[in-house]
């Protein structure tokens, strides 16, 4: 990983590339739950097996991460304003971090049947990973400049698939090894979940250890919690004047609910729809996070080049394909374009969002909208999954019809970007940035 610092480079004074290393390591690290717990073996094992392939079973699914991202919902704003208060960011992130690994081992034990069990679990382990997921991000501004935010979070982004690429390789390795001596789901299921765990710990030290906290607290007075809340209920207001910023938001909600539901239904779209076994449900997640780490590190520099607004543009249009090619695909060949095209449009436009909002952030809000922006992002995590299962429930288990529908979120997501001011969201960022 290449950075430059000093005055014509990508990093902010005082700001060392090791550090950036470690912050990119957590997102190599945490990036094994989210593909192989959401989008690659656990959400197909939870439908197929623990559910018994019931007509509700994508719902239930969709609705233990939408419990999980209510609760993010609550809690998100609220962390990121005592974070900014109290420079607590690292403190926060390896409370959330010990959460989700020892959330996902225990992913290890509902068996068939104990749908209550495994929802629980899901949404347990999935809130401590979407509250890390926001708090890593809210350390972005602190570490590179404003024109250089898009290829950093690609950095950050690019890194991250591969650490899902490490974590699916040795799954894959471990299900053939047990599928060899006449094992089934129930058998590897468990063992995939202890390496995601241990992986996940092992592989976020480098963060904790190198990463520096470079927030200073802004109050050390006691009834902190009753500061923070009173400063969430500030933050909407705050939102409120940068329209710019404000409106991105809203639009991400849109987007994202489509890009939601194709990383928390992959694996049963391809199990379901596509009759993919669970060896080649992962050997495409394993490729599509190739594609997705290509994607993530080559558009930030793209990104970084044409605008933040047209690369989400872009992006949006390659969704578009995506379901184009999905809902037509009857043969393995056109979906696992249709899959790569997520993969690029993934990587990219995650990395891009991320980098638009620390753009449009005042310096002394940015902990704080990071916080809007997760909420953001798990507002459009219930929105869509849950239209997505509920459409499946509704047409008594066709999945087609629910892919299609997916084209709606990205076609309003381009809408609502159609009218960001880039420019004049840059300016109210830096016009409170000087007044600080």
């Amino acid at each position: 990983m290449a950075v430059r610092n000093g005055k014509a480079g990508s990093l902010n004074p005082g700001v060392r590339p090791y550090e950036v290393w470690a912050w990119a390591m957590y997102d190599f690290a945490n990036s094994g739950y989210t593909t192989v717990v959401v989008t690659a073996v656990y959400n197909a094992f939870f439908v197929a097996v623990i559910a018994g392939n019931a007509a509700w079973a994508s719902f239930a699914w969709s609705a233990a991460l939408a419990v999980s991202y209510a609760a993010i919902m609550a809690t998100g704003p609220l962390l990121g304003a005592y974070a900014d208060r109290h420079g607590a960011k690292k403190k926060l992130l390896l409370l959330s971090t010990v959460g989700c690994v020892v959330g996902t081992a225990l992913l290890a034990w509902p068996a068939p049947g104990e749908v209550a069990f495994a929802m629980a679990l899901i949404a347990l382990s999935n809130f401590f990973f979407g509250t890390g997921e926001n708090l890593i991000a809210a350390f972005l501004p602190e570490l590179a400049r404003g024109r250089a935010m898009g290829r950093v979070s690609g950095w950050g982004w690019g890194v991250g698939y591969f650490g899902g690429l490490l974590v699916l390789a040795i799954a894959l390795a471990y299900v053939g090894q047990v599928q060899a001596a006449g094992g089934s789901a129930q058998d590897f299921v468990p063992g995939v979940m202890f390496i995601t765990a241990g992986l996940f710990a092992l592989c976020a030290l480098p963060t904790f250890l190198f990463l520096k906290e470079r927030a200073m607290p802004r109050s050390l007075a006691a009834g902190c919690a009753r500061d923070a809340f009173r400063q969430v209920a500030e933050s909407f207001r705050h939102a409120r004047r940068y329209r710019d910023l404000f409106r991105f938001l809203v639009c991400i909600v849109f987007y994202q609910a489509g890009i939601q539901a194709v990383i928390a239904l992959a694996a049963i779209y391809a199990q379901q729809a596509m009759h993919f076994d669970t060896q080649q449900t992962i050997q495409l997640i394993l490729v599509v996070n190739v594609t997705a780490a290509i994607g993530a590190l080559a558009f930030g520099y793209v990104q970084d080049r044409i605008g933040h607004k047209r690369a989400i543009g872009l992006t949006l249009l390659g969704w578009l394909l995506m379901v184009a090619l999905a809902y037509t695909a009857t043969e393995p060949g056109r979906f696992w374009l249709a899959a790569n095209v997520a993969g690029l449009c993934l990587g990219a436009s995650q990395s891009a969002g991320r980098a638009f909002v620390g753009y449009l952030s005042p310096a002394a809000y940015r902990a704080e909208f990071f916080g809007l922006w997760g909420l953001a992002v798990k507002l459009s995590s219930i929105l869509g999954p849950v239209t997505y299962g509920a459409a499946v429930w509704f047409s008594g288990g066709q999945h087609r019809p629910a892919m299609l529908g997916l084209g709606v979120f990205f076609l309003l997501g381009l809408a609502l970007l159609w009218g960001v001011d880039v420019e004049r969201g840059r300016r109210a960022a830096l016009r409170r940035q000087a007044m600080a």
